[in-house]
């Protein structure tokens, strides 16, 4: 297991892991793109705006996250590593600095709301979802420096 910046030539494989994992991992969220729009976000928004690290086991990319200044945007581990300190390493990074950071994940999503409490992250408020995409209720976590 091996952590790197992931380049923009990682935009696809990264777009590829994103859809596997919310389809596998969070089958409740509703289907709102396409793999050409997950492409196009990740080429040409995510990566460029954000810091992103990249877990690689041999060749696959199994997990990343990205952030920025106060929040990290995205972590996901393909649903094959979850549990085995892909997350953890990812999340190592993103805070590795020590500054502040929030974040949001979905309330239904306790095994994401567990690892991120485990790690001194805070509940700040719960939400209905009725300003994310997918309107679904979500949380937003803290963790101070």
């Amino acid at each position: 297991m091996s952590l790197r910046r992931a380049s923009l030539a990682d935009a696809g494989a990264i777009a590829r892991l994103h859809r596997f994992t919310m389809q596998v991992s969070l089958p409740y969220l509703p289907e709102l793109h396409t793999p050409e729009e997950d492409f196009w976000f990740f080429s040409e928004r995510l990566l460029p705006e954000c810091e992103t690290w990249v877990v690689e086991v041999g060749e696959a990319i199994v997990g990343y996250v990205a952030y920025k200044a106060g929040w990290i945007m995205h972590l996901y581990v393909h649903p094959e590593h979850q549990g085995a300190g892909v997350g953890a390493m990812l999340l190592a990074k993103a805070l590795e600095d020590r500054t502040s950071r929030h974040l949001w994940t979905f309330q239904q999503n306790a095994r994401a709301r567990r690892f991120y409490e485990s790690r001194g992250f805070k509940l700040v408020k719960l939400t209905d979802g009725a300003d994310n995409e997918e309107k679904t209720p979500d949380a937003l976590y803290a963790w101070e420096a």
